[in-house]
């Protein structure tokens, strides 16, 4: 940013607007925390590493409405952060769309941390949080296993399947098959519902039926079945005595 600015004056021009600016966003950053910016403002301080020398407020705001939010944002497929353009920025190179999608691994794997190792039944919000983040923005169903050992604490969290927009083929006997590999002493189940309703189906009701009479069968217990959706939004079956 100091380069940008020495240029500029060394050629007996005036510094772009968006340099106060930037340092503007900065100080208020720092002075006052990230309650102090909008989402698309804090968007745009990332963007400001992607593009030294062009105003990139136009291409926060589009990224914003494109992806629905901050989150949607820093998770979105590659592809499509490529294919967005502002005013005449974009996010074309891979270090661009890579400076982007960090924000979003880095937020998912320290909501991550806050579970692993940790008894789940004790931090259940933080679990909830966890697979919202990870799994409300998929486009496709994914199914998930979250395994935990005699004290609930949670020792792996794994992507079991990934199907279609409103499928995803689960295989009791793989659920099972891969719980006494871990040792595992319980499971939770988690998919997603890509269209953001977390309504069960009634297959979604019969599959989970099926796992726990296979996991009773070899002495593993299934917690709960979350199905998440958007905004927020989740269904337990535990809850809804739909187990």
């Amino acid at each position: 940013m100091a380069a940008a600015a020495a240029d500029d004056e060394e050629a007996g021009e005036e510094p772009p607007l968006y340099v106060d600016h930037r340092e503007r966003m900065r100080r208020r950053f720092l002075d006052r925390g990230a309650e102090a910016l909008e989402d698309y403002e804090l968007l745009e301080m990332v963007l400001f590493a992607t593009n030294l020398r062009r105003d990139v407020r136009p291409l926060a705001k589009l990224l914003i409405r494109t992806f629905g939010d901050l989150w949607g944002v820093v998770n979105a497929p590659p592809a499509r952060l490529r294919g967005l353009k502002a005013e005449g920025v974009s996010l074309a190179s891979d270090n661009a769309v890579a400076t982007v999608r960090i924000v979003g691994a880095a937020a998912l794997r320290a909501l991550q941390r806050r579970v692993l190792d940790q008894p789940v039944l004790a931090s259940w919000q933080a679990l909830l949080d966890y697979c919202s983040a990870a799994m409300a923005h998929e486009p496709v169903e994914q199914f998930r296993l979250l395994f935990l050992d005699r004290r609930n604490r949670l020792i792996a969290d794994e992507v079991q399947q990934r199907g279609t927009v409103d499928h995803t083929p689960v295989y009791p006997r793989e659920v099972v098959k891969r719980a006494l590999e871990l040792s595992a002493s319980a499971v939770i189940l988690v998919h997603n519902h890509p269209s953001g309703d977390p309504t069960p189906s009634r297959a979604d009701v019969e599959m989970t039926r099926e796992i726990m009479q296979a996991a009773r069968a070899v002495g593993v217990e299934v917690h709960d079945h979350l199905v998440i959706g958007k905004g927020g939004r989740h269904t337990s079956f535990k809850a809804q005595r739909l187990m």
